[in-house]
């Protein structure tokens, strides 16, 4: 497949010390794999989104026009501090610090989406996050998965072994229907089965 420029710049990297801990103001990457990432969802609408990793909000400011409900998760205080603030106007964005997969909001949802966070987790911490994800995951729901394929020392897992270990729940638990690798970027949609 050939590369496309709207996945060809690196990776987010967690930094505490700095306003935008995920440097998702990097020009040009974050705009475009939000783009991609959107054009992606298989439906025009959803009722109940989650958002694993959700930092400064700017793929949650471009996701929330198609949910009814939104929340998003993120670890970081100074992140979620900043996606707060560019929400701020939007009534059905909700906020939580938390970190998945050792914790995990008790509600349902048609959509799932994780975008980088899968990388910071180690093997078991996947695994986990694998069933808490279907846990809550309604039937017919959708899973989003977009990860940097690349790999720093601060990562656990590559973006690939995160989304091979969900092509491995298809086709018992999931249903595999569009995977993209394009430059340096995976994205895998799948729904539950």
């Amino acid at each position: 497949m050939k590369p496309s420029s709207a996945f060809l710049l690196a990776p987010p990297l967690p930094s505490r010390e700095t306003d935008d801990p995920w440097h998702g103001t990097v020009q040009g990457c974050v705009r475009s794999r939000d783009d991609v990432t959107l054009s992606a969802l298989p439906r025009a609408r959803y009722r109940s989104a989650l958002e694993i990793g959700g930092a400064i909000g700017l793929l949650t400011e471009k996701l929330q026009a198609r949910c009814d409900a939104l929340l998003s998760l993120e670890t970081s205080d100074s992140a979620q501090a900043r996606a707060i603030h560019r929400c701020r106007h939007l009534s059905h964005v909700r906020f939580q610090r938390m970190s998945v997969p050792e914790r995990y909001p008790e509600q349902t949802f048609d959509l799932t989406l994780v975008s980088g966070r899968g990388a910071w987790w180690s093997l078991p911490e996947l695994a986990l996050a694998q069933q808490r994800i279907l846990e809550h995951l309604e039937p017919g729901g959708h899973l989003v998965l977009v990860h940097w394929t690349g790999q720093t020392r601060d990562m656990r897992c590559s973006g690939h072994e995160v989304h091979d270990a969900f092509r491995r729940l298809a086709p018992k638990r999931l249903r595999h229907l569009r995977g993209e690798m394009e430059g340096t970027w995976r994205l895998d949609v799948f729904e539950r089965l």
